[in-house]
């Protein structure tokens, strides 16, 4: 029997892509909208960011938020809701005072960046446990804000995707779990082509699945042109995949996506050319979260 295979969808994310694609949804209907449609071409999970309806740039309101989640929640499909924890996190030093941040600095509070969780209880929200340099910005999750982070989703009753960019991130990752400061079940979503992390090589991919422990549940996608490569990379190797317009734009060369549901409807293709097969709501619940 082939494998069931939880398929995500990341509907916007918080890339300067709107200005390259006009199917980049921005307003909270239109991410709302853009997710159930992914969920009923076979997303058993939808991962969201939101955007400043007046600019598309990223943002953190809480409204947003609400507003986005209470429309996919109200609408007659079952999707597991994946809020980011993403923004807040990006420094980028002043040129003459490297000690302030200057234009494009968004760092702040581990609270601040889970409000949205504690207020909306989704079903999952990721956790980057990842430093690094993110495109020509600073991308800092220190273990300490790692800590409350994880703490405030825990109280929240939220399960966090750790996403890792890189073998170090695992490491901290595991760190964590021996600490107790994330608890069990455990989900990694291991993300790669993204400058300045892991390349997103099949070989890369499985020496960061070995690095896992053996009872987690694990995902992975690529970016641009290897979304679909790294999808069926993720389903041979025993794991989960991901695709959306957050990572990718096109659904092959010169073709571009007109939705997200285009995209998992490929990747739906893609796991069963693998030798798996989409996993229903249900099912994927019961991977995610165990029986009910």
């Amino acid at each position: 029997m082939p494998r069931d295979v939880i398929l995500s969808c990341a509907v916007t994310g918080a890339g300067d892509t709107t200005g390259k694609s006009p199917f980049v949804p921005v307003t909270p209907e239109d991410i709302a909208n853009s997710a159930i449609g992914a969920a009923r071409a076979g997303a058993a999970v939808v991962h969201v960011h939101v955007r400043d309806p007046r600019t598309g740039k990223p943002s953190m309101d809480l409204a947003l938020y609400r507003e986005t989640a209470e429309r996919i929640r109200a609408a007659d499909v079952d999707v597991l809701l994946n809020l980011t924890t993403g923004p807040g996190c990006r420094f980028n030093p002043d040129v003459d005072n490297p000690t302030s941040p200057g234009p494009g600095t968004t760092i702040t509070t581990p609270a601040k960046r889970t409000d949205h969780i504690s207020e909306l209880k989704p079903d999952i929200c990721s956790l980057d446990v990842a430093t690094m340099n993110f495109g020509e910005s600073g991308f800092l999750n220190i273990p300490r804000d790692l800590r409350e982070m994880a703490r405030l989703i825990n109280q929240a009753g939220v399960l966090p995707e750790l996403e890792v960019f890189d073998l170090g991130h695992i490491r901290l990752a595991l760190q964590l779990v021996r600490e107790g400061a994330l608890p069990r079940p455990r989900f990694f979503q291991l993300c790669l082509g993204v400058p300045w992390g892991a390349p997103a090589d099949e070989r890369v991919m499985e020496l960061m699945r070995d690095m896992l422990p053996e009872d987690c549940v694990w995902s992975a996608f690529g970016i641009g042109p290897t979304e679909f490569p790294m999808a069926a990379a993720a389903v041979r190797l025993g794991g989960h995949c991901r695709v959306g317009l957050e990572d990718n734009l096109y659904l092959e060369r010169g073709v571009m996506a007109q939705s997200n549901a285009a995209l998992v409807e490929k990747a739906v293709e893609v796991i069963r050319s693998a030798g798996g097969e989409p996993a229903p709501v249900e099912r994927a619940r019961e991977i995610l979260f165990g029986p009910a």
